[in-house]
């Protein structure tokens, strides 16, 4: 089976793309360095010839109020061409709970991301994950200086890059959901504990104090990035990870 990726040459879609051909899959990974632009929408319907699968891993240059037009360009031009040349599945890779954090510019884009999809032409997947390991030096970033680091409480359920990729992959390879799919983590940490985590096993002497107004999460109300029942829960453990 043919299976183009967009965004195949990224953290997650080069593993998936890996992930498919060594199932024996035809996996195209397509990115701007492989001439295909999806917001211009350049190169896309010759690279979609003769796919029967296409895996959108794209996302949004900035987290801002420029994202919903990211989202909304890129899936116009994405299910045209899906639909001119017969495709006849698209997955979309998502967040959890991203439809509860109506304060966040960049979680309103992935529902409109989403809805965009779910409205469309062609049979479709949503695969929902939570945070990605690794991300947690971005995110310490994000409220850090050389003395300390400031995080909020906001429970979350991490999850590996490489446990996301293969849910990809799983539900690329099957038959469309025509819903979502959530993946998540083995465990829920306040955001703060897991910063603290991070800083231990990096060396990092810095001092974390919990402030629930710093940074992205400060905005997440309760536990809505939690895993619910429904959820498939991932083998890979944060301090596991780590410790690799």
């Amino acid at each position: 089976m043919k299976i183009a990726v967009l965004g195949g040459t990224g953290l997650i879609g080069s593993q998936v793309v890996k992930i498919l051909q060594a199932a024996g899959h035809e996996a195209v990974p397509l990115s701007q360095s492989t001439g295909v632009d999806l917001l211009t929408g350049q190169g896309l319907s010759e690279a979609l010839k003769g796919a029967e699968v296409v895996v959108n891993l794209t996302n949004s240059p900035t987290f801002d109020e420029a994202s919903p037009a990211f989202f909304q360009t890129t899936m116009d031009n994405l299910l045209a061409a899906a639909q001119r040349e017969g495709v006849g599945h698209a997955v979309v890779l998502s967040i959890v709970g991203v439809d509860q954090v109506p304060a966040l510019d960049y979680y309103r884009a992935k529902v409109l991301q989403e809805d965009i999809l779910k409205a469309g032409p062609v049979p479709y997947s949503i695969v929902r994950v939570t945070q990605f390991f690794e991300f947690m030096d971005a995110v310490i970033s994000w409220t850090s200086d050389e003395s300390g680091v400031r995080l909020p409480a906001t429970p979350v359920q991490p999850i590996a890059s490489a446990d996301v990729a293969q849910a990809v992959a799983d539900v690329s390879m099957g038959a469309p959901l025509q819903g979502v799919r959530n993946i998540a983590g083995p465990d829920v940490f306040p955001l703060v504990e897991l910063g603290r985590i991070t800083l231990a096993a990096r060396g990092d002497q810095r001092s974390i104090v919990t402030d629930d107004s710093a940074g992205m999460f400060a905005a997440v109300p309760g536990d809505v990035l939690i895993a619910r029942d429904d959820a498939v829960i991932a083998p890979t453990a944060y301090r596991e990870w780590l410790g690799r």
